[in-house]
């Protein structure tokens, strides 16, 4: 087995644990009263991630040797990963969860950015097939991404606008899609970012 065999397998493998783990969040958050937003689009983004894995193992020869520099690069972007997943602990989701009135974190990454897990996807779907020389990958991925990450963005910016102080802004996008009806939260809920 090549490198390009293992690292889109050790990457798949870390995103079914991810899975995993949000799923039990997801359950816990719906269970204390979370609403879930935008739920018919979270299959188009599990299609994405998979697509972006099988086209590096379909699409790029299997005896492409990686860029070393580039695939590092990768690695330090698993690095921030960990980190917006434990800045978020039991409340990181790959989904839009809600909790109503549950402080916004403000630790870790978010004291800086609002969204920093969406800008390290961002990053990770060009990089790694960057790594491999696989440029048409990296940008036709890149581009789907964007389009997907841009109206997760302003649906999770209109759920949580009132936790901000805000009035929601008007949005032809769904408030609620499924789950329990908003329900005010333990004083240790946080914020939500999907994956």
């Amino acid at each position: 087995m090549t490198v390009l065999h293992w690292t889109p397998g050790l990457v798949l493998l870390q995103r079914v644990a991810e899975l995993v783990w949000a799923r039990r969040n997801t359950l816990r958050l719906r269970r204390l009263g979370g609403t879930e937003a935008d739920a018919e689009g979270y299959p188009y983004l599990v299609l994405l991630h998979a697509g972006w894995l099988l086209s590096l193992a379909l699409f790029v020869p299997a005896a492409t040797a990686p860029t070393w520099p580039v695939l590092g690069l990768f690695a330090l972007l698993q690095l921030g990963r960990l980190w917006v997943i434990s800045s978020l602990g039991h409340y990181w989701t790959t989904r839009i969860v809600t909790l109503s009135g549950a402080p916004l974190v403000r630790t870790g990454p978010f004291r800086w950015v609002r969204h920093p897990n969406y800008l390290l996807v961002v990053a990770e779907i060009a990089v790694l097939p960057l790594a491999f020389g696989a440029i048409a990958i990296a940008a036709a991925f890149s581009a789907l991404n964007l389009v997907l990450i841009i109206r997760r963005i302003r649906i999770e910016e209109s759920v949580l606008a009132p936790r901000r102080g805000l009035l929601a802004p008007q949005s032809s996008w769904p408030e609620v899609i499924d789950g329990p009806s908003p329900q005010p939260s333990p004083a240790s809920g946080e914020r939500k970012r999907p994956a």
